[in-house]
């Protein structure tokens, strides 16, 4: 009966409309049987690819090379920067955070936040880092493979501005290991302990995070105990 219904319906029905057909036609079967009974005939519902078969990851053509090598640092300010987002949990939604960091001071220099993951979202952080810094020419810019940052437009600013694009391997998130560090200290310092009502409150305590906490009080250990700030000025008194 299911091979039967499965011609009569076009083979377009899958595994909860056959089970109701069959119920409807008075054969009392359970729904995870008629699913069992599928696998093992090979019965496969007739779709059309929405999108061709993509290449796998070592066939495709790298947006940009990984220029970054442990460990991750910079001898001087405005020279390496690294970006990423992430996703923080609010009873009302998602709100969505970039961020820009200086690999010299660990600093977030760029941030942005928004309700949904679109490319504004990074390239906000990226205009807020440039319009703090002025960076010279031949800043690396380092990323994942995020379409937010291989996008035509976000490589675009880049050159623009004289950049040079970096970005992890495939699979490698410890390529961008200092970024994925922040999100990982601010998710065990704050969101992983905080319920947020809105997105507005999570903005609030992300900017008091971010701007009072992380950039001029919270000591790191890359950094001799000193917060970014305080390294900054320590070394421009040098």
């Amino acid at each position: 009966m299911i091979v039967q219904l499965h011609h009569e319906f076009r083979e377009a029905y899958g595994t909860e409309r056959l089970w109701r057909e069959l119920r409807d036609r008075g054969e009392r079967c359970g729904r995870h049987r008629v699913a069992r009974l599928r696998r093992r005939h090979a019965i496969m519902t007739k779709r059309r690819r929405r999108f061709l078969r993509a290449r796998a990851p070592y066939q495709l053509t790298a947006p940009a090379p990984n220029r970054l090598s442990w460990p991750f640092a910079s001898s001087r300010p405005n020279r390496v920067w690294a970006g990423d987002m992430t996703q923080i949990p609010t009873r009302r939604g998602w709100l969505y955070l970039a961020v820009i960091l200086d690999l010299y001071s660990r600093r977030v220099i760029g941030w942005a936040m928004a309700e949904r993951q679109q490319q504004e979202l990074t390239t906000a952080a990226l205009c807020m880092a440039i319009a703090r810094r002025n960076p010279a020419p031949g800043l690396i810019h380092h990323s994942d493979r995020g379409s937010q940052y291989t996008s035509q437009a976000y490589r675009d600013q880049l050159a623009r501005n004289g950049f040079l694009a970096s970005m992890s391997r495939v699979g490698m998130p410890y390529d961008n290991a200092v970024v994925e560090s922040f999100f990982s200290s601010l998710k065990n310092e704050l969101t992983h302990h905080e319920r947020f009502a809105d997105v507005d409150e999570a903005r609030s305590k992300l900017f008091d995070y971010i701007e009072i906490f992380y950039n001029r009080q919270r000591k790191h250990q890359a950094l001799s105990y000193r917060s970014p700030e305080q390294f900054e000025m320590s070394r421009e008194c040098a």
